[in-house]
């Protein structure tokens, strides 16, 4: 069961890497038009530039760097850092739904795919990884 968890937690990050990596590359998808994506997927107010090739590829870095610990072999550093990982996740969809976040944030469709889809997700990431952080800790 912790095999198929970490499985699906590594392969769904391994995904959004992905697109986090075209986006580094300049290659708006699955939106064509620049301002339309960073409308879509950043959100802040008058957005209308996807962020850099630097700070894109950062994300894509930080969900590898995910992705991959769920295989490291188990041990008290293990669970500590998939602990990490679910709290990052979990602050990650909390903050979507928070008045400052929306402030922040007001474009849409970015505000009803955050709050529909991708904080919904991040909670899914959250609570995968904690299972595995309390397997690991077993």
């Amino acid at each position: 069961m912790m095999t198929l968890l970490a499985l699906i937690a590594s392969l769904g990050l391994i995904i959004i890497a992905a697109i986090h990596l075209l986006w580094a590359l300049g290659y708006w998808w699955p939106i064509k038009d620049e301002t339309a994506l960073a409308r879509a997927v950043v959100g802040t107010k008058g957005i209308t530039k996807m962020p850099g090739a630097v700070a894109c590829s950062m994300v894509v870095v930080a969900l590898l760097f995910g992705a991959a610990w769920a295989w490291l072999p188990d041990m008290a550093l293990k669970s500590m850092g998939l602990f990490g990982i679910a709290v990052v996740f979990q602050i990650r969809a909390a903050i979507a739904y928070a008045p400052f976040m929306k402030r922040m944030s007001p474009e849409q469709p970015f505000r009803r795919l955050d709050e529909t889809y991708y904080a919904p997700l991040c909670i899914v990431f959250g609570v995968i990884f904690m299972i595995l952080a309390g397997a690991a800790a077993a």
